[in-house]
């Protein structure tokens, strides 16, 4: 009301998704008698079909997971390793691979969705998949971030050689399209039916393995059949760290998660709530806050177990708070080896959140790790490659290094947070590389501190920091309060009122008291709240 979204609120589930048509892909499952986690695999397939350039059973993912009935937070790893065939040495550039079918990296999505059906959901694979199946046979009306992806890439592939086979699957031919044009993709729907049937091994040893891998070493790829024979998500105990009076629970290393807890055990120490909201104060602590969170993860990335607890003990996290209180100006890496200006080629991912009636909480954040991935399209399947070993390093000696066998360092961190007695109050979720864990640290202060419902906690003005000195708030930040943040050291940019380079966020908040849930999705994007 009053020119905002409104409250979207249900005590029998609710799905927060990127997309109107996959959210409701969700909620659909959960009016059909599937639980949190069959809804949850049912959105993802469906954001395969809607949002095609973010993420797709070919991508790879993380969850953190509430499961009611064990009463505990499990995470699921679904980031396969490095191909055993990587072609190590090949590549001078990093920027080589933004495009190479070597830097597709071993699907893990689709386990990740049938481990999550099998362990915690009741429904079978052909009802999960049954809504994308539907969106891709019958087409869709694409929306404004549907028409901006492909008519990015239409410009970005043209000069591939397989640009063919990508362009036949999302525009027939056309080339760019237009809002409200509709995308249909019969060859997805029949590869959906195919696993519906056969299971993932259909994709992990199967036919459909079988002519990725054909395709793929007939171009440079890098992955074998034996490399998804050996595909297996991973149940992990998660992260955790205290936040006020709720326990912040994410992935572990070798996820990078752990740099959103460093920054809110670091704002645990500051009465943020006594700061005029959107103040100098308020600002200058939590971007202070996040930027020394970010260089402990880029000094102490992959830290052993000892070496975590550690970064997060009350020995570590004084040292960073008195930093924050010093008042001098922090210079310092967010990014690490990434590109030091928002790409929209490179950042493509995106994030989910769903609660059910049953108590059962997941967020999940997953990707095609550029916009459509490397861009190959494995003819008569409708499925498009990652290039997820893009965001690794080629350098000799580097810490997140492409080598054949080793985990991959992530930024993904899917949350879910509990209070005392151990019940899920908030789920949140984000897009954006580096940013993530900055965007969901100044959502979480909105909400928190403040007091904003989630809807608007998530809408509020955020900002988005880079190497060295470098931020870029979002110009509905007071100006006045941005000059005297530049005057205290903080290298203020001109910046659009709305940018995706803060992300885009979906979450649940959860009053345990009356099982009432309350879904927010981010206007930085095309995401919308559904429910049963």
């Amino acid at each position: 009301m009053n020119g905002k979204r409104p409250t979207v609120s249900s005590v029998h589930g609710i799905v927060a998704a990127a997309h109107p048509l996959a959210a409701a892909a969700g909620a659909r499952i959960l009016s059909q008698g599937g639980n949190a986690f069959d809804a949850a695999a049912a959105t993802a397939a469906a954001l395969n079909v809607t949002e095609p350039f973010m993420s797709g059973l070919s991508g790879l993912g993380m969850a953190t997971c509430y499961i009611a009935k064990e009463q505990r937070i499990r995470c699921l790893d679904y980031i396969t390793r490095v191909p055993s065939q990587f072609p190590v040495g090949q590549f001078k550039d990093r920027e080589e691979t933004a495009r190479h079918p070597a830097a597709a990296a071993t699907p893990g999505n689709l386990a990740g969705w049938c481990e999550l059906v099998k362990t915690y959901g009741r429904k079978s694979l052909a009802e999960v998949f049954a809504p994308a199946i539907a969106l891709a046979r019958d087409g869709f009306p694409i929306i404004e971030f549907n028409t901006d992806g492909i008519n990015q890439a239409v410009d970005g592939l043209k000069h591939l050689s397989f640009y063919g086979d990508w362009l036949h699957n999302y525009t027939r031919g056309r080339g760019k399209m237009k809002m409200g044009d509709i995308l249909k993709q019969p060859e997805l729907a029949e590869t959906l039916e195919a696993i519906a049937v056969n299971g993932p091994g259909y994709l992990y040893g199967g036919p459909l393995g079988r002519k990725m891998v054909d395709h793929l070493s007939k171009i440079g790829g890098s992955f074998t059949m034996a490399d998804l024979e050996a595909v297996q998500p991973r149940w992990q105990e998660p992260a955790k760290a205290k936040y006020r009076d709720m326990t912040v629970h994410t992935l572990p290393p070798p996820a990078e998660a752990f740099q959103f807890l460093l920054t809110m055990r670091i704002l645990d120490g500051f009465n943020l709530a006594s700061m005029e909201r959107n103040g100098v104060e308020h600002l200058d602590t939590v971007w202070r806050a996040i930027r020394l969170a970010a260089g402990q993860r880029i000094a102490h990335n992959k830290p052993a177990p000892e070496k975590l607890a550690w970064l997060l003990s009350d020995e570590n996290i004084d040292a960073q708070r008195a930093r924050v209180r010093d008042g001098k100006p922090i210079v310092g890496l967010t990014e690490q080896w990434l590109p030091t200006e928002p790409n929209p080629d490179r950042e493509h991912t995106t994030s989910l959140s769903i609660a059910d009636a049953e108590g059962n909480v997941i967020c999940i954040t997953q990707s095609l790790g550029g916009l459509f991935g490397c861009g190959v399209v494995i003819p008569g399947t409708g499925v498009c490659m990652n290039n997820f070993l893009y965001w690794g390093e080629i350098t000799p000696g580097a810490t997140n290094p492409l080598t054949p066998g080793v985990e991959l360092a992530i930024c993904t961190a899917p949350t879910v947070s509990t209070r005392a007695d151990g019940k899920p109050v908030l789920a949140l979720g984000t897009p954006g590389s580096y940013g993530i864990c900055q965007t969901q640290a100044q959502a979480m202060v909105q909400f928190k501190d403040f007091g904003l419902g989630l809807q608007d906690a998530i809408e509020a003005p955020r900002a988005r920091l880079w190497d060295g000195t470098r931020v870029q708030p979002e110009s509905r930040f007071d100006p006045a309060v941005l000059a005297q943040l530049k005057a205290r050291g903080h290298g203020i940019e001109d910046t659009p009122a709305w940018t995706m380079s803060v992300g885009g966020m979906q979450g649940i908040a959860i009053n345990p008291d009356t099982s009432a849930k309350t879904g927010a999705a981010d206007p930085r994007r095309d995401s919308y709240v559904a429910t049963p």
